[in-house]
């Protein structure tokens, strides 16, 4: 009887939670697409305090002191701090923490700088803080179900992971909204874009960036590369690529020996190894940061450049996101059967 009465009590953790944190979670990222449709719609004035920010952060909030409620009550039930949390969940929390450094500070910029208008209101460093917060909140039942062994094919169960999924995705796609071929038919010949050559740069420097990171790491996962392999990859693709163009075509084939040689150099620091995945990962962000960075630092030099230093500042962050999702497609994540070792 007394070892009975010194277990600790049930921890809250599993498909209720899931059930429960999905469904926050899609409230959360809702806030957020309301906001961007008031924003939109022409809803919005001048002042931080509206209706749809009220929406937005009672999201966070209900999401916020639900987790640490949970956390809370596990550990009045006797788990240590490190298990108050069922695993998954931790980074939820960490995201929403970022909410309390990129809210108020979301205030401040709006107060100093005013309400950012168009594209720029995707880029500006506090969205982009809230934005990264958001994706890790929402993602957290996501997060949950894959490290819980076991699987199955019922959708029901499922519902879940895939409610996380897709608030997660949307609030991805959410920053490259102009981009998306629901609301920007551009093959269509319809683009109510404004600032459309902003639209169309961003869209390029993705798309281009994803490629040339992800040749580069699906190689670096079957083999150790040589030194100056970056440099002649990059410098090849960009010389056939400057063959079709007569404009300062010179200029930009050396950006691109250059941005290859910083990864070489990269490549040479980290020693990243294919077993070695945390490696492998921060190569993956800092190679796609790096090539958008020295891009736009170089670039300007050649022609005329008017981007806000929200927007360039936002595109170097987008290109590390995009190659931290790249480097997630070349080394997943373990998966719970691969972890216990059955």
């Amino acid at each position: 009887m007394r070892t009975l009465a010194r277990m600790p009590k049930e921890r809250i953790a599993g498909p209720s939670l899931d059930w429960a944190m999905a469904a926050l979670s899609v409230a959360f990222v809702a806030g957020l697409f309301l906001d961007g449709w008031a924003h939109t719609h022409g809803k919005v004035d001048q002042s931080f305090f509206t209706p749809w920010h009220a929406v937005l952060y009672s999201g966070f909030a209900l999401n916020f002191l639900s987790l640490l409620g949970v956390a809370g009550l596990n550990r009045s039930r006797g788990y240590s701090w490190s298990e108050a949390l069922p695993e998954g969940y931790g980074l939820s929390l960490l995201g929403m923490s970022l909410w309390l450094l990129g809210g108020p500070g979301d205030l401040v910029w709006h107060t100093l700088f005013g309400i950012e208008e168009d594209i720029n209101a995707l880029y500006s460093p506090t969205h982009l803080l809230l934005a990264t917060g958001l994706v890790l909140a929402a993602s957290g039942p996501w997060r949950a179900m894959w490290t819980r062994p076991g699987s199955t094919s019922a959708l029901v169960v499922q519902l879940p992971m895939l409610l996380s999924l897709a608030a997660s995705l949307s609030a991805l796609t959410f920053f490259v909204q102009f981009a998306h071929p629901v609301t920007n038919r551009w093959g269509f010949g319809y683009a109510p874009v404004p600032g459309v050559y902003q639209a169309l740069g961003v869209t390029g420097f993705i798309l281009i960036n994803a490629l040339v990171v992800g040749a580069l790491l699906i190689s670096m996962r079957r083999w150790r590369l040589g030194a100056g392999a970056f440099t002649l990859v990059l410098g090849l693709n960009a010389f056939a690529m400057g063959f079709l163009d007569d404009s300062y075509p010179l200029a930009w084939v050396t950006i691109y020996l250059l941005a290859g040689a910083l990864l070489d150099g990269l490549y040479r620091w980290l020693n990243p190894e294919p077993g070695q995945v945390g490696s492998m990962r921060l190569f993956a962000v800092l190679a796609s940061s790096l090539l958008m960075a020295l891009y736009f630092a170089l670039g300007r030099l050649i022609l005329p450049f008017n981007w806000s230093p929200h927007m360039v500042g936002g595109m170097v962050f987008i290109a590390g996101v995009v190659g931290f999702f790249l480097s997630l497609l070349m080394f997943p994540p373990t998966l719970p059967t691969e972890r216990d070792g059955r």
